[in-house]
């Protein structure tokens, strides 16, 4: 886990992948990040230390930036921020395949949690609006460095609409990617943000490097 800043309003982390922002139902005692920075900033429940509140969340496997409020005060702008759709979120994703298209917007419908693997599902039916736009911004022979801009907030949102547009992304296997020994995950990095400062009103945009294991793969790739 890296600190990209802190102030006296807001906490900003870049989160490895694999490690859950809350904990799991099915394993209560595995680590997960609230506990580990609630350690160093203290639990508002409790009254010890600053306290740390959600802001919002990314997927398990997913690494990349993550804001958290340390005051309530900043917990309520940056809710209405995410709820106006004030925020923008880029996330970089490795696709597998060559795409024919330079970007692509995509409004796939999806219903979340479906089956007994939990998947997300395009459904014209009974799926909500759900928007990503994708960019090249790398090909490779058998596959492109993208960039994702998710408009809404669904579960395995691009993820999904990566796979419905024919290019899931490398290593995830859930949504029918070939194995492959690049990466051990989905290859998918949140990458930045935008936002307005809760206190200063100031635009901030803050990013977050890329783990090891993104990197060898865009290494590799770079190579083949």
């Amino acid at each position: 886990m890296q600190i990209i800043h802190v102030d006296e309003q807001l906490l900003i982390v870049n989160k490895p992948a694999g490690l859950s922002v809350l904990p799991e139902g099915w394993d209560k005692d595995a680590p997960y990040l609230v506990k580990m920075l609630e350690e160093q900033f203290g639990n508002p429940s409790t009254g010890s230390g600053q306290g740390i509140w959600v802001v919002h969340r990314i997927d398990k496997i997913t690494s990349g930036v993550i804001i958290f409020a340390l005051t309530a005060e900043a917990h309520r702008s940056l809710n209405i921020q995410f709820e106006r759709h004030q925020v923008e979120k880029i996330y970089h994703a490795i696709l597998t395949g060559s795409p024919k298209w330079d970007e692509k917007i995509t409004k796939f419908p999806l219903r979340v949690n479906v089956g007994h693997k939990h998947r997300t599902m395009v459904d014209n039916k009974n799926g909500v609006r759900s928007e990503t736009k994708f960019r090249i911004l790398t090909r490779y022979p058998s596959s492109a460095l993208a960039e994702a801009s998710p408009k809404t907030g669904r579960t395995h949102q691009i993820r999904v609409h990566a796979y419905a547009l024919g290019h899931p992304l490398l290593g995830d296997v859930l949504y029918s990617a070939p194995e492959t020994e690049l990466i051990p995950r989905p290859a998918l990095h949140a990458y930045s943000i935008k936002f307005t400062h809760p206190n200063t009103n100031e635009a901030m945009t803050f990013q977050a490097e890329y783990p090891q294991d993104f990197q060898s793969a865009v290494n590799m790739l770079r190579e083949k």
